[in-house]
C-alpha cells in the first residue's frame, strides 16, 4: 500500500495546547525549527510502521524513533505481556536485593551475545550505557585516555561528548574529559599507531556511524581493530546501541564481523519502544576486576536501572525478535530496500553513494561527476547538501507520507531505518517516495530555490507550526 502524498499545508496546529506547552515549557526553539520549514505535525499514536496525527493522517515510519523501535509500535504481544506486570504487582525497584527480571534479561543477554560476555551493567539510556563502558575501562586498565572515530556519536552526557567526533559538539561545554582523541573510521593505520602509544584505556566504536556516514566498516577492520587493542592493551568497546538486536541483519553487527568485543553497549530498541533501559555486556574476568570487592561493587548504579518493569519490556522484545525472525526479515527487506535504491537513483546527478545493510541504509546526498555546476563548483553543491537538502528532503518525504530524518551529524546523508517488522509493499512505498522527491531535483538551483520559497512562506505565516 503506498502512502497518499499530504498537503503541504498541514492543519494550522501551532494553538494546539500541546504545541503550546511544549514551546512554553520544554524546548521553544525545536518549535521554532520546525516552523521554518514548516515541518510541524503534532503525531500522537502509532502502530507497527504507522504514525498518526492529531487528524488521523497518517506516516509510514522510516526511523523508528532513531533505530529504538525495531519491533513496531505498540506491538500487541508487548502491550499484553506489561499489562500483566502492571496486574502482578511487582516490585519495581529492588535495591536491597537480587532482582528477578533483571537475573533474567542479563541471562538471556549473555546467552544471545555469547562467551565471554556475560555479565551485565544496567542503566536507562545509552549514552549511560557507554558512560558505564567508560568508567570500566579506566578502572580494568588503570589508564585514563579514550580513542574515537571522526564523526562518531555516543550520546550528550559530558564523558559521551568527550568522546564525540564533531567539535561543533564539544566546544559548547569547555574542557572535557582530557586525554580523548579520535582517528579515521575504517583507517587502519591511524589507529595503529594511536594505540601503540598504550595510553587509551578505550577504543570506543559505532561499527556504522550511524549519525554520520551510516555505512558498514570496511571488510576485516572492526576484527583487526580488536586485534590491535588486544596487543595493546585496550578494551574495545562498541556501542551498537542502534544497530544491534536485528537492525543490521544479524542480531548484533559484531557478529558478521568475525570478533567479540570486550564490552558491548545496547539500548534504544531493547525498550521494545516503551521503556527506557540501557545494558553495557562485558567478561567476567573484567567485572571481577574492577567490581569484584565490597568497596567498589556500588560503583555502577542507578535508581531506575534495572527495574524490573523495564526488564520485562526488554525481555518480551527479545523474544519478539526472534520469535518473529525479524533479524532475518531486516536482511531480506533491506536487500529490497537497497536494491530498489540503488535502480530508481541511479545516475542522479546528486546521489553520491547508497550504503547499508539489513534495514539500516543511507543516501548521501553532494557533487557527483554528472552535471555542470557538480564539475564547475563542487564546492556550493556540497555545501548546499550539508546544510539544507538532507533536511529538505525529510520535509518532502513527510509531506508525501513518509517520516525519516538525515543523519544528525551529517545533514548531507538522508537515513533510512523503519522498524524490522515491515513488509515488501512498505518497502516499496519508501523507495518510491524517496525517488519521487529526489526526482524533483537534479541540481542545487532548484533545492535552493523550493527552500527559500518556502522559508519565505513561512516567514509571512509567521513560522506556523
Amino acid at each position: 500500500m503506498s502512502a497518499e502524498p499530504l498537503s503541504a499545508e498541514p492543519a494550522r496546529t501551532r494553538d494546539h495546547p500541546a504545541v503550546v506547552q511544549y514551546a512554553k515549557h520544554v524546548n521553544p526553539a525545536f518549535v521554532k525549527l520546525l516552523g521554518v520549514f514548516g515541518y510541524g505535525r503534532l503525531l500522537v499514536r502509532a502502530r507497527d510502521v504507522w504514525i498518526f496525527d492529531h487528524e488521523e493522517k497518517k506516516y509510514l515510519d522510516a526511523l523508528a524513533g532513531f533505530g529504538a523501535v525495531n519491533i513496531g509500535h505498540s506491538h500487541p504481544r508487548l502491550v499484553a505481556r506489561l499489562k500483566r506486570f502492571l496486574d502482578e504487582e511487582a516490585l519495581n525497584f529492588v535495591h536491597v536485593g537480587p532482582s528477578a527480571q533483571a537475573a533474567a534479561l542479563a541471562a538471556e543477554l549473555a546467552r544471545l551475545a555469547g562467551e565471554p560476555l556475560e555479565v551485565a551493567l544496567f542503566s536507562n539510556t545509552g549514552a549511560e550505557a557507554v558512560e558505564a563502558g567508560l568508567k570500566l575501562a579506566r578502572l580494568a586498565t588503570g589508564r585514563a585516555g579514550f580513542l574515537s572515530c571522526d564523526a562518531g556519536f555516543h550520546g550528550m552526557s559530558l564523558g559521551t561528548l568527550s568522546i564525540a567526533g564533531e567539535e561543533k559538539l564539544r566546544a559548547p561545554f569547555g574542557e572535557l574529559l582530557r586525554g580523548c582523541e579520535r582517528v579515521p573510521f575504517g583507517d587502519e593505520r591511524a589507529l595503529e599507531k594511536q594505540l601503540s602509544t598504550k595510553k587509551f584505556a578505550g577504543f570506543v566504536i559505532d561499527p556504522f556511524l550511524c549519525e554520520s556516514e551510516a555505512a558498514p566498516p570496511p571488510p576485516g577492520y572492526l576484527a583487526k581493530a580488536q586485534e590491535l587493542c588486544k596487543k595493546t592493551g585496550t578494551l574495545l568497546v562498541l556501542d551498537e546501541v542502534q544497530t544491534g538486536l536485528g537492525r543490521t541483519g544479524s542480531f548484533f553487527a559484531f557478529q558478521r564481523e568475525g570478533f567479540v568485543p570486550d564490552v558491548l553497549v545496547l539500548a534504544k530498541s531493547l525498550s521494545g519502544g516503551v521503556a527506557p533501559i540501557g545494558v553495557t555486556l562485558t567478561s567476567r574476568a573484567l567485572h571481577e576486576r574492577v567490581f569484584s570487592s565490597m568497596e567498589r561493587f556500588g560503583l555502577h548504579a542507578t535508581t531506575f536501572g534495572a527495574n524490573a518493569f523495564s526488564c520485562t519490556a526488554a525481555l518480551e522484545t527479545l523474544a519478539i525478535i526472534n520469535d518473529e525472525n525479524l533479524s532475518q526479515n531486516a536482511a531480506a527487506r533491506g536487500e529490497e530496500l537497497l536494491r530498489g535504491l540503488r535502480e530508481r537513483l541511479a545516475g542522479h546527478p546528486l546521489v553520491r553513494a547508497i550504503r547499508g545493510r539489513g534495514l539500516l541504509a543511507s543516501i548521501e546526498l553532494g557533487p557527483t561527476d554528472s552535471g555542470l555546476l557538480n564539475r564547475v563548483a563542487p564546492f556550493l553543491v556540497r555545501a548546499v547538501a550539508r546544510s539544507l537538502f538532507g533536511q529538505w528532503a525529510s520535509v518532502k518525504l513527510l509531506e508525501r507520507g513518509v517520516i525519516c530524518q538525515p543523519a544528525s551529524q551529517h545533514w548531507n546523508v538522508l537515513k533510512i531505518e523503519p522498524p524490522l517488522t515491515i513488509q515488501s509493499a512498505e518497502v516499496q512505498t519508501i523507495v518510491d517516495s524517496v525517488a519521487a522527491v529526489l526526482g524533483e531535483y537534479q541540481g542545487v538551483p532548484s533545492v535552493v530555490s523550493d527552500v527559500t520559497g518556502r522559508i519565505g512562506k513561512q516567514f509571512l505565516a509567521g513560522w506556523t507550526f
